[in-house]
């Protein structure tokens, strides 16, 4: 009974911003790895970032410097900071976390319904 739910995505002009978030709620009794996914129009999927429950990070390299991933425990909820958009970087935005449900006895993977982002003039 465990959900993500997306929010931030839209259409930004080249070189805005916009801030991604994803907040897991339900009958969570822990939240580890999360992370940020995305699919672009003849692409397959790809990893943009994730971070670890103890805060460390790893990027994509096309979005290194530009991307900030956060997130808050309290809250199950992670961030997705976009500076400096380029057209490129167009595409659905998924969500991911490895939740341990309560009375699940371990960890699976949820993941949101995806947001759209377009970056275009």
């Amino acid at each position: 009974q465990v959900q993500l739910v997306e929010s931030g995505g839209g259409l930004v002009r080249p070189g805005g911003s916009l801030r991604l978030s994803c907040a897991a709620s339900g009958s969570i009794f822990s939240v580890n790895a999360m992370g940020w996914f995305r699919q672009a129009p003849g692409k397959q999927r790809e990893v943009v970032a994730g971070i670890g429950r103890g805060g460390s990070t790893n990027y994509a390299e096309s979005v290194k410097g530009r991307f900030t991933i956060s997130r808050d425990n309290a809250k199950n909820t992670v961030y997705l900071q976009m500076n400096s958009l380029k057209p490129e970087d167009t595409a659905v935005y998924y969500c991911n976390a490895d939740i341990d449900v309560s009375g699940s006895y371990g960890y699976h993977a949820y993941w949101g319904q995806g947001t759209q982002v377009t970056v275009s003039s």
